[in-house]
């Protein structure tokens, strides 16, 4: 006992500062992919190689309008090897939203004869960078946990049909380094007693009715987080005979957190989105 105090002792604080501070991400860490639009003279190859369908290319007469999902997306960086300096892998994985909207862009080009662009007509960007100060959510968020709530988060995490990597950095966010419950965030075994429930994976056929369950049995007001690529289209799985695919086909979804998987810090961020979410429905139920 003596020499695990020891240790303990010498170790010292190992907890992340993320959010008040920036995450340590590795030099190795794939995120999502960056997309310079006007130097992408052909959409066509990356389409191609994209596995889950998260590039998409429409063509109608001499115009081209090319869609990226990023809730498609699992960041395999596919696109970025057929694209040359136009696409290239970064760092980034906050990307969490409220809106699935947000996490499409589109860009319109003029055609050449060979089917290259030969112009950018436009581009459409959605996503809002508000959604993601996460160190003003983290800031926040212990704060109106306790005034609103008056207790703890409770989350219940379901899988639906997942290949269990969303699982594996959920269980890290309990580790000593993510430690959530540092917010006020802990995880239940019983929907009774959950104010979020964490659904990851495509929602599997043989999943959706415990999955339904799971939500009802759940008090009100209460928000939906949909993890990962497959939580929020199907990813890779899609939708088939075995799968229903995004969670938003069964469950009415608040929060987005694209990745796969999302990192513990991504998970954290959507969590925070979440409870922000959370206070505006327990607000509006005691009106």
């Amino acid at each position: 006992m003596f020499k695990i105090l020891q240790k303990t002792i010498k170790t010292g604080i190992v907890t992340a500062s993320y959010p008040a501070q920036p995450a340590k991400v590795s030099e190795q860490f794939r995120g999502c992919p960056s997309f310079d639009f006007q130097k992408w003279r052909d959409a066509r190859p990356a389409a191609n190689a994209c596995p889950t369908g998260a590039i998409g290319v429409h063509d109608e007469g001499n115009s081209r309008k090319v869609t990226v999902d990023y809730g498609f997306c699992n960041f395999c960086g596919l696109c970025a090897e057929e694209s040359g300096e136009s696409v290239c892998v970064t760092r980034e994985f906050e990307l969490a939203t409220l809106n699935r909207r947000n996490l499409v862009l589109t860009a319109e080009y003029d055609l050449d004869s060979d089917g290259t662009h030969r112009k950018l007509r436009e581009v459409h960007r959605q996503y809002s960078n508000a959604e993601t100060d996460v160190e003003r959510l983290g800031k926040q968020t212990k704060e109106t946990i306790q005034k609103v709530l008056g207790r703890s988060l409770a989350i219940r995490e379901v899988d639906a049909g997942s290949c269990n990597g969303c699982e594996t950095e959920i269980v890290a966010l309990n580790n000593p380094v993510h430690d959530i419950e540092r917010f006020g965030i802990h995880f239940v075994a019983s929907p009774r007693h959950a104010d979020l429930i964490l659904v990851t994976g495509p929602v599997t056929r043989n999943m959706e009715l415990a999955l339904v369950k799971t939500y009802q049995a759940m008090p009100d007001p209460k928000v939906v987080v949909a993890v990962g690529a497959c939580g929020i289209s199907g990813g890779v799985f899609g939708v088939n005979y075995a799968s229903l695919g995004g969670v938003d086909n069964v469950l009415p979804v608040d929060v987005y957190v694209p990745g796969c998987p999302p990192r513990p810090q991504a998970l954290l961020q959507g969590i925070l989105l979440a409870v922000g979410r959370l206070t505006e429905k327990l607000q509006g139920h005691t009106d």
